[in-house]
């Protein structure tokens, strides 16, 4: 497994922990040669050296999957140079979350790629506990038929069922690609959506502009992430009605507090692009079901 830090520096100590940990799950790990670089600015590494350290990877027929170190910015400077020909004929695990997001969406958009919305090794694996091993096992083994639910930190916010495409990642990345050749398409999808840092108020003005933008017309659920590492506990049900306010002409199922992306909790990887089944039916028993592998053979 390739690690690799495609956008901010992340610090050696927490990346030699979380590479402990891979290591002790029975992985083969291989640092980049870029990981550990420290600028310009806040970057690891140049626009040059970061895209090489990923196309290197991908290309590589020993690696059979790439995380990230972490997050931060610097991901979306790559989009214009990725090779689309040499990921297509490569496709292999991504991992990461957060400012990733903008790789998510081109690996899913050009090279059609199921990938990872998931714990990064300076960022979660570093943390004792940091990683839902669980969700992480049944992603890359393979397994078909799984669930997330209750014990997921999933609760309803409006009922109904939905099936379609899981699709999706950190909002404000997403609100962000509006207007450029790298958007995220969300047609006929169910909708992930997360972050950090981010205000009820914000919330409700980065989805009206969603909503502005068709990216929600023909969404058929919702699942926003767990948003403690955004809204105190005292915020927290301004924040609901705010979603709710914001998307109050939506038909389809909503679900918040799944504990994937900025949490301080074990973090639980999501496999995006592949078919979903979110059945809020039953507000005591929310479920997200994936129907089909997301690795295959």
């Amino acid at each position: 497994m390739a690690v690799l830090s495609p956008a901010s520096t992340p610090k050696p100590e927490r990346v030699q922990r979380g590479l402990d940990w891979l290591q002790a799950l029975g992985y083969q790990t291989v640092l980049s040669g870029h990981a550990l670089d420290r600028g310009p600015l806040y970057y690891a590494g140049t626009l040059e050296e970061r895209l090489a350290d990923l196309h290197a990877a991908f290309a590589d027929p020993e690696i059979d999957g790439i995380v990230c170190t972490r997050g931060g910015w610097g991901s979306a400077e790559l989009l214009p140079y990725l090779d689309a020909d040499l990921i297509h004929a490569n496709p292999k695990a991504f991992i990461g979350y957060s400012d990733h997001t903008s790789l998510h969406c081109w690996l899913q958009n050009e090279a059609n790629l199921v990938t990872f919305y998931g714990p990064m090794v300076a960022a979660d694996f570093a943390r004792d506990d940091g990683v839902d091993l669980p969700s992480w096992t049944q992603c890359l083994e393979g397994a078909t038929d799984w669930m997330l639910g209750a014990t997921d930190g999933l609760r309803v916010l409006q009922p109904g069922v939905a099936d379609g495409l899981l699709l999706g990642g950190c909002l404000s990345i997403l609100a962000q690609s509006l207007g450029t050749p790298y958007a995220a398409r969300t047609e006929n999808s169910v909708l992930f959506l997360e972050d950090i840092g981010t205000k009820p108020y914000q919330w409700d003005r980065i989805l009206l502009h969603l909503r502005y933008s068709g990216r929600l017309d023909s969404v058929r659920g919702i699942v926003f992430g767990n948003m403690e590492q955004c809204v105190s506990a005292e915020e927290a049900d301004l924040l609901e009605r705010a979603i709710l306010h914001s998307l109050r002409d939506f038909e389809g199922p909503i679900a918040i507090g799944l504990r994937c992306g900025h949490v301080s909790a074990p973090n639980i990887t999501l496999p995006l692009n592949v078919r979903v089944r979110l059945d809020l039916s039953n507000a005591e028993n929310p479920q997200l079901h994936f129907l089909e592998a997301a690795v295959k053979g």
